[in-house]
């Protein structure tokens, strides 16, 4: 079963920057790796970003967390890449715009090439920018803004390390609406594989698109956990994608949803 199927939202480390002659960091955590059984549990996340105060502000809030760590740093695309094929990231925080290969073209890459993706967490300035939706559309999980609070970032890895999409349902909107004016064809084929499904999964399509987790999705719809893992399973089969993100935005860009949705808390 698809893993997405599973489910569905100033910097306060004390580790001093690291300094290195590559691109390509590894295991920047203070210490290294540790060589630990609780190691192993932890989230395992790789930061892709070009500028250097970015990645060392985001490696200190992620470092600080006892659940969190950083195994590598990446200031391009293609080092990105590398990176996630040599250490097995579970989350990487990948900036839209970098040289030698923009964030959106890594994350298709990793989506096309990988038969078990990491989690892709866009981080980026603003959310309506274009390169955002693109980047969902190749495959990321969701998107954060880089001017969150610390809490909000910790919280969106969190988020989509455990399956959830972390999607804010009105920017999300506004771009497909802005997209499904360029391709109608398109829109048809969508339309066509949306109406395939129940009423029930298009209940549950409903709400996904509204930015619910699989637990809200499973107490709103009066549903058990495992029969709402089944009906999300069905929705990305029946749709032809391969997770939640995709989707959602293949609700707003068939006109399945409009007008509507939450913000993720």
């Amino acid at each position: 079963m698809n893993r997405d199927a599973a489910s569905s939202t100033s910097p306060a480390s004390s580790n001093p920057p690291i300094s290195s002659s590559s691109s390509a960091q590894r295991n920047v955590d203070q210490g290294g790796p540790i060589p630990t059984e609780a190691a192993t549990q932890r989230v395992r996340v790789l930061i892709a970003d070009d500028e250097h105060l970015v990645r060392t502000a985001l490696r200190a809030i992620v470092s600080a967390e006892s659940d969190l760590t950083v195994v590598g740093e990446a200031e391009t695309g293609a080092d990105a890449v590398a990176l996630v094929r040599e250490l097995r990231p579970d989350v990487v925080l990948m900036d839209v715009r970098m040289p030698a290969l923009n964030g959106i073209d890594a994350t298709a890459h990793l989506m096309r090439s990988l038969a078990e993706p990491p989690r892709v967490l866009v981080v980026t300035t603003f959310e309506n920018d274009e390169y955002v939706y693109d980047a969902l559309r190749a495959g990321a999980q969701g998107f954060l803004l880089k001017r969150a609070r610390p809490e909000e970032m910790v919280h969106a890895i969190r988020v989509v390390a455990r399956g959830d999409s972390l999607l804010f349902p009105s920017a999300v909107r506004d771009l497909a609406l802005r997209h499904r004016k360029a391709g109608p064809g398109a829109d048809a084929t969508l339309r066509a594989r949306i109406g395939r499904l129940t009423a029930r999964e298009q209940e549950v399509l409903r709400l996904m698109a509204a930015g619910l987790s699989n637990a809200e999705i499973a107490e709103r719809a009066g549903l058990g956990p495992e029969t709402v893992k089944t009906h999300v399973a069905r929705v990305l089969g029946k749709l032809a994608v391969r997770d939640r993100t995709q989707a959602v935005i293949a609700a707003y860009e068939g006109g399945f949803v409009g007008i509507g949705g939450r913000e993720p808390v």
